[in-house]
């Protein structure tokens, strides 16, 4: 079977089995701090488990999408070199949400993986795992499916502490938990490996193709384990190795989704495909990088954007290693498109994107690989000893993407040893820093968790009557909250907005007959409206009446904003074209922030056309038409929908402009577009490769920001003496009288430097038989000393210069040597010593070097070296 067909044999069975089919999440968690990238799975069901999601199915089916390569879960520098790691792999999965549990998920495993229908794999070819103490799990298996005794494996805690086992899963140090069996593929004896809980279990005959997990506990902070009233089923099963075990190979790599990719790959670089690891390398990472750039992440130097760059970098390196020039990965992604596109439509619609970001990022990493030889010249001059030491080699790699066997090829070539043992510290430590700084780092038993869900009756109201149903206190569930504490309240229904969509939460206060709330900000727990604030009188308890206003002129300013920020969303994609993507946005009372992509700076014409679109559909003043309706309907009638985003059952569509601007949004909206009165851009620029940012404000506040405008003009007028009317006239004349006097200033200084040069001359000291120059100059710039260095080598012959002043409370230093001693006394040399000595730094050519520092006390010090360095060379 081919792995799409496996893919959708998987779906298929379990919507027989009555799981509702989900689609695969973005690899960017949504609403989830403690993980990088998606990584199994579950991730997008947590708050189901946790109990803080409700949703319309207790029994799900996914492919899910999912990336390794940084933090707590990285298996980036394994992929290439094992059979079974990658960087990206579909986890194949089933969910259970209170719904059936360990009979129900062992026994759909077991029909699948075994049934004529559907996989047909040889029963006698499997082994399973349960945890030791999970009786009934071992019982379901050998009495009712009927695996024999001697293949199945008891795992204890083999991890070094209680629960720490192989077969026993936790979300993280408290939260949901349980046991876990696991089903193995045997590959036959001519494979090495033994069986699980062997000691040579880590070899390639057994391979685990399916883990049930049985989330069946809550442990909380003091390890007590307490039974969950609903217990819940995580399954998964990865793709590629299903598929590995069904097309008879040993590899994940020699599978169907990678032989494409890897043809592709040898193509693009201009090798052959003969199983190489480097070429495994690219295969593996054009997958991770398409997917991450697809869903939003743009390389940078932090976070997820760091771990993409990194991924992209050793996709260069392994392509150059095997003969690549030039610009290659770029080239992998129609392969890419072409193999899962069909699966995942996000790649086919983002392929021009993702292609333009790795072109951009290589043609970066050629110029980075330039400066990082230019560095580690630098590291050789200063080197003590034969060894280059491991936290040159790990800055090299880490900082510039330098890859260690290069820096050992250049090493070899001048006599040097590489300290790999003291670089594989420096990259433990890294590793550890991430799996510090990635580990979940919550106590998912301190989160709030409502059972009642809140109705929201904010879209036709700014006050409401509601029943407060809980109220919390760091935390913890309370029956009152009194003056002055903080806290929040949970109300049946409410008219504010909770913070979602880039929308920020509405403020305002909660009225009960003896109590006032005020609200600072709303956001939501699964259905429930959480109204975060304090106390301002009163007491306020579980079961009051309150009278809910929202700070209407706030909503107001916002849903202004709001509104504006889909008009500005069509305009771009018509004015600057259809590869434009929302990748974030912001909207508050004070104005909207809106983040796309794009791989240019937009130009003054092109922001003045955005805005004249999107004023002319305000002008227009055109109804905005909402509908409630399923997603896929929605999607028929060209409804914009943010990639990754979670979207419920039912959707709401907002229409603008008669069909200018069709989005799905949960966010409040003006009634007419003419409410919004004015739209006006304020800033535009680039927040990471390929992704801009707009910035621009409506209504009262644009008419704010042009009377500011105004205000600066006419300022502006008056300081030239003229008016509005003839202020360009004015500042060009200006201009061009400052032109003019820079010109002269620059003169004068050339003459001043040339007679001062005279002066100077017959101050230089002889140091065997070759004149030595040290000067003070204040107040002279970098130029103004190079040109003076100049004159006095003519004028001295065989020389050694140095020269230096203040300016501008920084130390500027020049050096020079006359070409007859460069092969002796080097500028560049001497302005190294110079500059450390006022703490900077400096190089150059053997004739002519600049630098500078920020210890202006210690200058005259710094001139005085030139004697003895001179004395040194010679």
């Amino acid at each position: 079977m081919k792995s799409a067909e496996i893919r959708e044999a998987f779906l298929s069975f379990f919507e027989e089995k009555g799981h509702t089919r989900v689609a695969s999440s973005s690899l960017i968690p949504g609403n989830d701090p403690t993980l990088l990238f998606t990584n199994a799975g579950m991730n997008q069901f947590k708050d189901c488990f946790l109990g803080l999601e409700k949703r319309a199915y207790t029994r799900a089916t996914t492919s899910q999408k999912c990336v390794r390569a940084g933090g707590k879960h990285n298996d980036l520098e394994n992929v290439g070199y094992t059979a079974r790691h990658h960087t990206f792999f579909e986890m194949l999965g089933n969910f259970s949400f209170g719904d059936y549990f360990k009979r129900d998920a062992i026994h759909f495993a077991w029909e699948f993986l075994t049934g004529d229908k559907w996989l047909k794999l040889p029963k006698d070819k499997l082994w399973v795992t349960v945890y030791a103490s999970d009786d009934e799990a071992y019982d379901i298996w050998t009495q009712q499916v009927g695996v024999p005794a001697e293949r199945m494996v008891r795992i204890g805690d083999n991890k070094g502490a209680p629960y720490a086992s192989d077969n026993f899963w936790a979300m993280g140090d408290t939260g949901p938990c349980g046991p876990c069996t696991e089903i193995f593929f045997d590959h036959g004896a001519d494979v090495a490996g033994g069986p699980p809980g062997s000691p040579d279990e880590d070899g390639d005959r057994y391979i685990e193709i399916w883990n049930n997990v049985f989330m069946q506990f809550n442990r909380t902070a003091d390890g007590v384990m307490h039974p969950l009233p609903a217990p819940s089923v995580d399954t998964g099963m990865g793709l590629e190795r299903i598929s590995a075990v069904l097309q008879h190979v040993h590899s994940n790599y020699e599978i169907d989704l990678f032989q494409k990719l890897l043809d592709a790959a040898a193509q693009a670089i201009g090798c052959s495909n003969d199983g190489q690891a480097s070429l495994k390398v690219v295969a593996d990472h054009i997958r991770s990088c398409g997917f991450l750039i697809a869903d939003g992440v743009t390389p940078s130097n932090e976070g997820r954007g760091y771990v993409l760059r990194r991924i992209i970098r050793r996709a260069c390196r392994h392509g150059n290693k095997l003969g690549a020039k030039g610009s290659f990965f770029y080239r992998i992604v129609a392969a890419l498109v072409a193999e899962m596109g069909e699966a995942f439509p996000e790649l086919k619609q983002q392929q021009a994107h993702i292609e333009r970001v790795l072109k951009g990022e290589e043609e970066q990493f050629a110029k980075t690989l330039e400066q990082g030889l230019k560095i580690l010249e630098q590291d050789l001059v200063g080197l003590k000893g034969k060894m280059i030491p491991g936290e040159t080699l790990f800055k090299l790699y880490d900082t510039y993407g330098f890859p260690v066997d290069l820096t050992g090829d250049i090493a070899r070539e001048r006599g040097l040893t590489i300290d790999e043992a003291g670089f594989e510290r420096e990259m433990e430590g890294q590793r550890e820093r991430a799996r510090s700084a990635s580990a979940f780092g919550m106590d998912y038993n301190s989160l709030v968790k409502v059972d009642a869900d809140t109705q929201f009756t904010g879209y036709v109201c700014t006050a409401d009557q509601g029943q407060v149903v809980a109220l919390f206190k760091a935390g913890e569930a309370v029956e009152q909250l009194d003056e002055g504490e903080e806290g929040v309240v949970v109300l049946s229904q409410t008219p504010f907005y909770a913070e979602s969509g880039g929308q920020v939460g509405d403020c305002g206060f909660l009225a009960a007959a003896a109590a006032r709330f005020d609200v600072r900000d709303t956001t939501k727990a699964g259905g429930a409206f959480l109204h975060h604030g304090i106390i301002g009188n009163g007491t306020l308890r579980v079961g009051d009446q309150v009278t809910a206003q929202v700070d209407a002129t706030v909503r107001q300013a916002t849903a202004l904003n709001h509104s504006a920020t889909h008009l500005l969303h069509s305009a771009l994609r018509l004015v600057l074209g259809e590869h434009v993507q929302q990748k974030g946005s912001l909207v508050d009372s004070q104005r909207l922030r809106f983040d796309f992509s794009h791989f240019e700076a937009v130009t003054p014409a092109q922001l003045k056309a955005l805005e004249d679109m999107v004023n002319g559909e305000i002008r227009k003043n055109s109804e905005v038409e909402t509908e409630e309706t399923d997603i896929d309907t929605a999607k028929a009638k060209g409804a914009a929908a943010l990639f990754g985003e979670k979207y419920g059952e039912t959707v709401r569509m907002l229409t603008m402009g008669g069909g200018f601007s069709v989005e799905l949004c949960g966010g409040t909206h003006v009634s007419r577009t003419g409410d919004i009165g004015l739209f006006k851009i304020v800033s535009e620029g680039g927040v990471a490769a390929g992704v801009r940012r707009i910035e621009a404000v409506t209504g009262a506040a644009a008419l704010a920001y042009l009377n500011g405008a105004e205000e600066q003009l006419k300022e502006a007028a008056a300081l030239v003496k003229g008016s509005r009317d003839n202020l360009l006239d004015k500042l060009a004349g200006v201009l061009e009288r400052n032109r003019q006097l820079e010109k002269e200033l620059e003169q004068l200084k050339a003459k001043a430097a040339s007679a001062a040069g005279n002066d100077l001359a017959g101050s230089a000291v002889e140091v065997k038989g070759v004149k030595v120059l040290a000067a003070r100059l204040d107040g002279l710039d970098g130029k103004a000393l190079l040109a003076m260095v100049d004159q006095l080598k003519n004028k001295l012959g065989s020389a050694v210069i140095l020269l230096g002043g203040v300016q501008d409370d920084k130390v500027v230093l020049v050096a020079g040597v006359t070409q007859d001693l460069t092969a002796r006394l080097k500028a560049g040399e001497l302005m190294k010593q110079a500059a450390a000595a006022v703490g900077g730094k400096g190089g150059g050519r053997p004739d002519m070097a600049q630098g500078g520092g920020s210890d202006a006390a210690a200058l005259d010090g710094a001139l005085a070296l030139a004697v003895g360095f001179a004395e040194q060379g010679l």
